[in-house]
């Protein structure tokens, strides 16, 4: 006889869900995973995922999370076209205090069309024989106590029935119930907080110039929280296939670009430099024009409450939702599930009381840098919330802001902000000696001119 493997239940079947399935599978257990909408079997649109249409990329410390979980990912994201691009090397990024310069790798990122990087990491954990995915199935609530949840409910098909576990895993996204479930438990309300910087991306996908379908780099126009331009900013992501995947940022009160016409007028006319547009010149448009207005940063902190049921965990956005433009949210989900393999493994297994409690600090401790960053820009736009940055924050942004001008002119610097940006490091590693030091003393070269493309570079992409 064949020893009973202990159960879990996973709901919600994009990148997080995934994860979570594969981290638990891999310590042990027995796997379903639910999801609402229908999966599709290649790299298409899924109906729950309209984020899907604006750029993202795997920073290399979620994409390193990523292939511990699925040994072969990156593998196959490399035939699938996707390529590895080295930060900031391959990056051509402007500020508030200026361009940054090219400087030797310190991190990389993994840009890929969404689609395609959910269709990778789905058929790698269809192989794995521990998972059942069960698709057009709703979960309509948590079974169990205050104490302990046993499982949950599910419709499929018109059809309810309870789904037993010794452990459920809300991945779920944005829309998670997991605060109004707790409360039916008899769980009080967990603490929260929201930063909306208000901000609204509209994308477009292009074929790139020809002799720029190959090694181009990542073109990043930052918005900034003041001036004429607030809020105004873009990325140009080469992606799969020769594409450029273009992502414009208006502010709140802008009504964003929704035609090809108005997109590349915003392009060039828009953002606080007109690489972008000059770029897109000779680029053809692939697709219509995708807009968006879910940015907000939202973070329950359920690694705070008092009382915390056994057989529970909540994680991806349904834990920590981060504004887009700063590329994290798929990297704290692979590295959250590194967090939620890691607890289960060493405290026993599922089952184990105060399992669930551990777990949960685990992957709360895996958002706060990627929380942090994020708000300690978006806290300054105008309406982010009710009252406006704290001291606290006011003080950290100014040193955060000097630390940036200064990366414009100092490698190292630069390299170390990049580790933290690429979550390859905490946010405390911007607190050692030598970069106090580094910060007071400033650049160490002069700032740039213009952006700095090659000459190869500029003459591939047909611009002057």
């Amino acid at each position: 006889m064949s020893e009973l493997k202990p159960t879990a239940v996973v709901l919600g079947g994009s990148l997080a869900g995934l994860l979570a399935a594969r981290a638990l599978a891999s310590a042990g257990a027995r796997v379903t995973v639910v999801e609402r909408d229908l999966l599709p079997s290649g790299a298409e649109p899924r109906k729950g995922l309209p984020q899907a249409r604006h750029v993202h990329q795997l920073w290399s410390g979620g994409a390193r999370a990523l292939e511990e979980l699925l040994p072969g990912a990156r593998a196959a994201l490399a035939a699938a076209g996707v390529r590895r691009v080295p930060v900031t090397t391959d990056m051509v990024a402007l500020s508030a205090h200026g361009w940054y310069r090219r400087w030797p790798e310190s991190a990389f990122m993994l840009p890929a069309g969404r689609d395609l990087l959910d269709r990778v990491v789905r058929d790698l954990v269809r192989a794995d024989g521990a998972i059942e995915l069960l698709d057009r199935t709703e979960a309509l609530a948590l079974t169990g106590t205050a104490r302990a949840v046993t499982g949950v409910r599910v419709r499929a098909a018109g059809t309810e029935r309870t789904l037993d576990a010794d452990l459920v895993v809300d991945a779920t996204g944005r829309g998670s119930r997991a605060a109004h479930w707790l409360t039916r438990l008899g769980l009080p309300e967990p603490e929260r907080r929201e930063v909306d910087s208000g901000l609204t991306y509209a994308s477009r996908l292009f074929r790139a110039p020809e002799g720029a379908r190959e090694g181009f780099p990542v073109v990043n126009i930052e918005p900034g929280q003041e001036g004429a331009r607030l809020g105004h900013g873009g990325v140009l992501l080469p992606v799969e296939d020769g594409k450029w995947l273009v992502t414009l940022i208006c502010a709140r009160t802008d009504e964003p670009p929704s035609t090809g016409e108005e997109f590349l007028r915003y392009a060039r006319e828009g953002l606080p430099h007109p690489l972008i547009g000059e770029l897109l010149r000779r680029a053809e448009p692939l697709t219509g024009v995708t807009v968006t207005r879910t940015t907000a940063n939202r973070r329950f902190f359920h690694e705070r409450s008092r009382r915390w049921p056994d057989g529970l965990v909540v994680m991806g956005d349904a834990l920590c939702a981060l504004n887009p433009v700063y590329g994290h949210g798929m990297s704290v989900a692979a590295r959250s599930a590194v967090a939620l393999r890691d607890t289960v493994l060493g405290r026993g297994g599922l089952g184990t009381p105060g399992l669930a409690r551990q777990a949960q600090k685990a992957v709360g401790r895996t958002v706060r840098t990627a929380w942090d960053l994020a708000i300690g820009a978006d806290v300054f736009y105008p309406g982010a919330t009710p009252t406006g940055p704290t001291v606290r924050e006011r003080m950290v942004a100014a040193y955060v802001g000097r630390l940036l001008l200064t990366a414009t002119g100092n490698g190292r610097v630069a390299r170390r902000v990049t580790d933290v940006t690429s979550l390859e490091a905490g946010a405390e590693a911007l607190l050692a000696p030598r970069m106090l030091l580094a910060a007071a003393v400033g650049p160490l070269h002069p700032p740039l001119p213009g952006p700095p493309l090659t000459a190869g570079e500029r003459k591939a992409a047909g611009i002057d």
